[in-house]
């Protein structure tokens, strides 16, 4: 019978491994195993993983093949187009396909034996539950947090995935890492009629409102509400709607008490609400216009097009048409953004023009939220989810039905996954991904990466070219303030030329808002002491502690390491310390002490941890609550704020002085970005670079908006000196925590690969940073020809890899391989 065959099923575990494994399928299993499904299986001795079945087959392993425990799912999780995405992104990045899938799938999808579990903070008893379930429950209550292992023991059963997948889909369970992501929902207050009044009661009271002239303002209330739900014909009106239309908050406090109307928080949604008024899609300026003609033109001979548009042209607009005509064919749109959290506006802008046919998607959303969005989109909702808006995570979806990708602000380095593996860039990889599903892909950018714009000019990719700002508004004024003239003149003021200060003085005179940008946060980047030049380090990094002054401790930034501040060096006891150098939190507070009656706010990773206060502070500017804001390069992503008529970029040589072949391409980008800012509405900005040589080539192409003068010089250095587009790049940093173990393995594995790839390998040596969380690095850098077979090379360095962990001295050495580094 079919049903007694002996099945094999091949399956991806979310382990650090490249290779899939067998399991067998019990009988009555076999009804049911199917590709893309997952299934529970142990794995080592003791430990049981959620899996994704990639194959179901007869052929019998060389190995004796453990069982498959449990299917969770009926139909798949995953599409047949996903999986061969997967092994692109693990065979191109040198990943471990286990890589893949955790950064794949929701984690809710990925439960472990070590997952840990929590009751849901929402959770309120009286729910109907099985037995079982029951006692899960009340051992949660009693011990609060515990892994599936353990609770595998308590129940004394197996298995206890299923009914863990049931308890959380019912909302009663958490698991921590849900939980530590700390996800509330955003709630307003709302004013309702009390509904326990009919229509005569209501009559019948404001009657008696009327009579009494204490109570006129009472009586203004109720008729307020009362007008604005007829001309909503909603029931619930937003408290602050109904403060706008001058009633006070001690009237509506009032009217509450005396049982008229409730006030009630409710969940409301993080985007705009949809004005009907606005949801016509805005007719193209003629630029635009011409544009979006090229655009379709261009498609129909490429799959890649690259819209070139200086900051302020209206790609946005463009963008949108593109969009309504794939959702019209019954297509689905993925719109990529380097970091979601920073793109409040347009995911504001787009939701006015597709409501619910937006769906948003990245790490900050809860895992159930993200699970929603994963079945929307696998199940191709013909109502809802079909433009996904999200970051680099968000080409892990399962598509089925892909017609164009949007990748704007395509240069952005934050579309690079540095850690953990895989290290996947999602620009590059959404050209795949499109590919799978014989797509478009739309890259935008006033200032594309090299790489791009020469594919765009050898004819690999089409270009189209927008170079005028919507409305005609010119494009900011750049100057230039010589910081080395300032500082013999003695004219600074802190860490401002006199220049500056006196365009931000002129700017708030005008009632305009100003965005200053330094791309360093904290207070100040170096303490030394001024007779042997000590200064506080890390105990885990090689590197020096910066301040933060708002709560007082030394930091390390790239472990978290902090320490109270010192006050004696600790070299040579001496008390003269002093500080050097300035980051956005020491602006805040010089630019308090110049100019006390502005209201200044920093936009850094410090002020932005929690989920939504990027949003808020970004709502704030835009409501002019704040005149100057003060950030890093987030400030260069995506604002669109018509009273910005100053931008500063305050330390344009930090910038410059990388040790980078990338840093005048990214130097350039930022201050482009950045001056972008500037004068977005009717009236010219003015953009005031601050820097050390104002005759820099690179602040010079700045100056005059021109990136192809500057892609021309740069194109010829990165030719000369073997660097992308030209060559391929791959990074092999090697870890340990004994120098001299890292630094002998280095050397041997630099040595066999240069057996094989000659002069193309580099180093090994240490970089800039030597020691991270203890770890000493050591890095070989592979220049390898745009043209040379990819996966022969890469095979060969893999095997090379494999030969050197075969070596004992070698197995406690990690070994990182980073593929195109941004």
């Amino acid at each position: 019978m079919d049903e007694r065959k002996t099945l094999f099923a091949d399956v991806i575990l979310p382990v650090p491994v490249h290779r899939e494994f067998t399991y067998r399928v019990p009988f009555e299993m076999n009804t049911y195993i199917r590709e893309g499904v997952r299934v529970v299986v142990p794995f080592g001795k003791s430990k049981f993983y959620t899996a994704i079945v990639t194959k179901v087959h007869e052929t019998v392993p060389s190995y004796t093949a453990k069982y498959v425990e449990y299917i969770l799912d009926e139909a798949p999780i995953i599409t047949g187009n996903q999986y061969a995405f997967w092994k692109w992104i693990a065979k191109y990045y040198m990943a471990p396909i286990g890589d893949v899938l955790n950064a794949a799938l929701p984690a809710n999808f990925k439960l472990a034996s070590e997952t840990k579990i929590q009751l849901h903070p929402d959770f309120e008893k009286g729910m109907e539950l099985a037995e079982k379930e029951e006692t899960l429950v009340e051992t949660l209550e009693i011990r609060e947090e515990l892994t599936l292992k353990e609770l595998s023991e308590i129940l004394g059963i197996k298995n206890v995935h299923p009914i863990i997948k049931r308890l959380i889909d019912k909302g009663i369970v958490i698991t921590q890492e849900e939980l530590n992501q700390k996800y509330t929902p955003k709630k307003e207050s709302f004013v309702c009629i009390n509904p326990v009044f009919t229509e005569e009661d209501l009559n019948n009271v404001l009657a008696s409102l009327e009579t009494t002239k204490s109570k006129a303002s009472q009586l203004d209330g109720l008729l307020t509400i009362l007008k604005l739900r007829l001309d909503t014909r909603q029931e619930y009106i937003a408290k602050k709607t109904v403060l706008e239309h001058g009633i006070s908050a001690s009237t509506l406090t009032t009217l509450e008490k005396n049982g008229y109307i409730l006030i009630e928080k409710l969940e409301v949604s993080r985007l705009r609400a949809l004005d009907p008024s606005e949801t016509e899609i805005k007719e193209l300026s003629e630029a635009q216009e011409t544009a979006y003609r090229e655009i379709t033109e261009s498609f129909e001979k490429h799959f890649v097009t690259l819209l070139f548009g200086v900051t302020g042209s209206g790609k946005t607009e463009i963008y949108v048409k593109l969009i309504k005509e794939q959702l019209e064919r019954g297509k689905q749109v993925l719109f990529l953004l380097p970091e979601i959290a920073l793109t409040t506006q347009l995911i504001q802008r787009l939701s006015v023009y597709f409501g619910e046919y937006i769906g948003v998607y990245h790490s900050k959303f809860n895992q159930n939220e993200r699970v929603e969005i994963w079945n929307n989109v696998l199940a191709d909702n013909p109502s809802k989810f079909r433009l996904i808006v999200g970051a680099r995570s968000s080409v892990f979806l399962p598509f089925k039905n892909l017609g164009l990708i949007i990748v704007d602000e395509e240069h952005e380095s934050s579309f690079k996954q540095y850690d953990p593996s895989p290290r996947y860039n999602a620009r590059d990889a959404a050209l795949v991904l499109a590919k799978l599903h014989n797509a478009k892909v739309l890259l935008g950018s006033a200032t594309p990466a090299m790489e791009t714009y020469f594919n765009a000019q050898s004819g690999k990719y089409g270009f189209v070219e927008l170079t005028t700002r919507f409305g005609g508004v010119q494009l900011p004024e750049i100057q230039c303030a010589d910081m080395r003239k300032a500082r013999i003149q003695k004219s600074m003021q802190s860490d401002f030329s006199s220049f500056l200060i006196d365009e931000i003085r002129e700017t708030l005179n005008k009632n305009k808002q100003i965005i200053l940008f330094q791309n360093r946060r904290g207070y100040t980047p170096l303490w030394m002491c001024e007779i042997c030049h000590w200064t506080p380090r890390c105990t885990n990094c090689d590197v020096s502690l910066t301040y933060h002054k708002q709560t007082n401790s030394l930091k390390c930034h790239y472990c978290s390491y902090v320490q109270p501040p010192v006050g004696t060096c600790a070299a040579c006891g001496s008390h003269r310390i002093k500080m050097l150098g300035f980051g956005t939190e020491k602006i805040e507070d010089d630019l308090a002490t110049i100019f006390p009656a502005a209201a200044i706010q920093r936009l850094d990773l410090d002020t932005t941890r929690n989920k939504h206060a990027y949003e808020n502070i970004l709502n704030d500017f835009g409501e002019r609550k704040i005149d100057i804001l003060i950030g890093t390069q987030m400030v260069s992503k995506g604002l669109d704020f018509k009273d910005v008529a100053l931008v500063g970029i305050l330390d344009a040589d930090l910038m410059l002085n990388r040790s980078d072949f990338r840093a005048f391409e990214r130097s350039f980008q930022l201050m482009s970005q950045v001056a972008g800012r500037a004068g977005r509405d009717h009236e010219r900005g003015k953009v005031i670079i601050q820097t050390g040589d104002v005759d820099h080539w690179v602040i010079q192409k700045v100056h005059q908006h021109d990136y192809k003068s500057f892609y021309n010089a740069e194109i010829i250095e990165r030719k000369n000196f073997f660097y992308p587009p030209f060559y391929k790049i791959i990074n092999i940093t090697l870890k340990h925590k004994d120098e001299q173990v890292v630094s002998s393995g280095a050397q041997q594995l630099a040595t066999s690969l240069r057996s094989v790839f000659k002069e193309r390998v580099l180093g090994p040596e240490f970089p800039v940073v030597r020691r991270i969380q203890n770890q000493f690095l050591k890095q070989i850098k592979l220049k390898i020809e745009r043209h040379a077979p990819d996966s022969k090379i890469k095979d060969k360095i893999s095997e090379l890899i494999d030969t050197f962990y075969s070596h004992a001295t070698h197995k406690s050495i990690r070994v990182v391989i980073d593929v195109d580094p941004a």
